[in-house]
């Protein structure tokens, strides 16, 4: 008989573990551009940001600490202003092209 496994026991996923460096925050975050979720590319800006640090991108982008996790949070709608300056805090760019490319 195996063994049952519980989701409580399970370790917790931290996506911002794995982001080391700009390269792969912008691959993350193409990823999730290309899903089209705006919900989904807040919580990924904020995964972003605790990977490099919240405390360094409140102070690089001028918005509170408490108001960036506010922002970022995947059921928030923030404004395109924080998500300019949270990408320019990140080291990262919105990039438009042609769909068909």
């Amino acid at each position: 008989m195996s063994k049952k496994n519980r989701i409580t026991d399970l370790p917790n996923f931290d996506p911002a573990e794995y982001l080391k460096d700009d390269a792969d925050i912008a691959a993350y975050l193409s990823v999730v551009i290309e899903e089209g979720d705006a919900g989904e590319l807040a919580h990924a800006l904020g995964v972003a940001a605790r990977a490099r640090g919240m405390a360094q991108i409140a102070e690089e982008t001028g918005i509170g600490r408490e108001a960036l996790y506010k922002a970022l949070r995947a059921d928030a709608q923030p404004r395109f202003d924080t998500i300019s300056r949270v990408c320019k805090a990140l080291g990262v760019k919105l990039v438009v092209q042609p769909m068909g490319a």
